[in-house]
C-alpha cells in the first residue's frame, strides 16, 4: 500500500473476515471474479535466482516459458518454498504482492492480466487484498508481459502467427 500511496496510484482496499492464503479464499471473502485475482508466484533457478510470476486466478503459471521469457542464462527453475518466500518478499506464502520487492527479482506477468479492466491482488497481509487498475499495477509492479501461463488442457500458452 506504501508503494501505491507513493506512485499516487488509486486502490481499494477489500479486508476479509478471516486471512486468505488461496486465491478461492481470497474470492470468498472479496467478492470478486477468479479471472481478476492476480497470483504471484515466487520461483527460483538452480543458481539462487528469484522471479515473481504472475498469472490470472483461473490460471497456472508454467516455469518452462517463465524461463524461456527470462533474458540472461536462467536454469531450470522451481517453486520457491515457504521459507524463502517470506526472506525474498516479506509476506507469507499465499498473500506475495507484485509490488515493492527488492530491485534484483524481475516481474514477469501473463498477458492475459493486461486485457483486464481492474484486477486484485494480495496486499502483502493475508488478512486484506487490494483492487486497482491492471495497467496500473503493470506500471508499478516494473513487469515485463510473457506468455507464462499454462493452458487449461496442461499445454504451455502458445502465441499465434
Amino acid at each position: 500500500l506504501e508503494v501505491l500511496d507513493q506512485e499516487g496510484i488509486p486502490y481499494r482496499l477489500l479486508p476479509h473476515d478471516e486471512p486468505a492464503f488461496t486465491v478461492d479464499a481470497a474470492v470468498r471473502q472479496r467478492g470478486v471474479a477468479k479471472e481478476e485475482m492476480v497470483k504471484s508466484i515466487l520461483l527460483r533457478d538452480r543458481d539462487g535466482r528469484y522471479v515473481i510470476a504472475c498469472v490470472t486466478g483461473d490460471a497456472r503459471v508454467d516455469p518452462r516459458r517463465v524461463r524461456e521469457a527470462l533474458t540472461g542464462e536462467w536454469r531450470r527453475l522451481q517453486f520457491a518454498s515457504p521459507d524463502e518466500i517470506l526472506a525474498v518478499t516479506g509476506s507469507p506464502m499465499g498473500a506475495v504482492a507484485p509490488v515493492g520487492l527488492s530491485q534484483g527479482v524481475p516481474v514477469l506477468f501473463d498477458e492475459a492480466i493486461a486485457a483486464c479492466a481492474k484486477v486484485n491482488i494480495s496486499s502483502g497481509d493475508p488478512w486484506a487484498g487490494v483492487e486497482l487498475d491492471a495497467q496500473e499495477l503493470i506500471r508499478v509492479a516494473g513487469a515485463r508481459m510473457a506468455p507464462i501461463a499454462q493452458q487449461p488442457d496442461g499445454e504451455p500458452s502458445v502465441r499465434s502467427g
